[in-house]
């Protein structure tokens, strides 16, 4: 999985069909980090997340992990001057175990790259690096249980995988939900925002020992295309 070709276009690739949708889904759940202080950021991307990180909580360490040199250096450009402590990793998630205890996890339009064995062993990676009382906050593109929406959702879906594929080598060639591996891991999920007719989907889950099952908070009813 390469995303160096894609760098610096992936600015007005996201403009142009997403326009700010993605952004206000990375960002939905921001506030559920206030008084973390080692946030692990994975699959950084273009640094979008990790700028409106910086900017809410200049306090945190942030630690960016990000497989692509090239999105890494768009990332490092883009949050060039801001205040707080950022490190930059470029590595493939799965090469080490992330080296401390961190409190918060986020994985913004990452864990939807993977096929389902290399989902679970990301998740596994990822959560030994976690504290017991860890946030994760997960966002990623989500297909829809029934009706138009789902139709729809499946469309866009096959299209931006066989997109990806060829343009990035992306090894996964559908959604595979992360729910029951974070549940694994002691994971529950403390909050649920789908938009885009269920498109997007923002997720905070939250560690707590001995959890054994996934607990779904009530929500409204997924926001309309706007």
């Amino acid at each position: 999985m390469n995303f160096n070709r894609l760098a610096r276009h992936y600015d007005w690739l996201e403009a142009l069909t997403a326009g700010g949708r993605l952004q206000r889904a990375r960002t939905h759940w921001l506030d559920a980090l206030a008084g973390r202080r080692r946030i692990l950021s994975v699959g950084e991307g273009h640094g979008r997340f990790a700028a409106a990180c910086l900017a809410r909580f200049p306090e945190a360490e942030l630690t960016c992990v990000e497989a692509s040199p090239a999105m890494l250096a768009v990332a490092q450009e883009r949050t060039r001057g801001m205040p707080g402590r950022v490190r930059w990793e470029c590595r493939d998630a799965l090469a080490e175990q992330p080296d401390q205890s961190y409190d918060a996890i986020v994985t913004c339009f990452f864990l939807d790259c993977f096929a389902p064995d290399e989902l679970a062993a990301v998740v596994r990676q990822l959560a030994a690096g976690a504290t017991e009382d860890a946030v994760w906050l997960v966002t990623d593109f989500n297909v829809p249980p029934r009706g138009l929406a789902r139709w729809r959702a499946r469309a866009v879906h096959a299209l931006m995988y066989a997109f990806f594929r060829v343009v990035t080598k992306l090894p996964a060639r559908e959604l595979t939900p992360p729910d029951a591996e974070l549940e694994r891991q002691g994971f529950l999920l403390a909050g649920r925002h789908d938009t885009e007719w269920g498109l997007l989907r923002a997720d905070v889950w939250e560690r707590r020992r001995g959890a054994k099952k996934l607990r779904r908070p009530v929500a409204g009813p997924p926001e309309a295309l706007s």
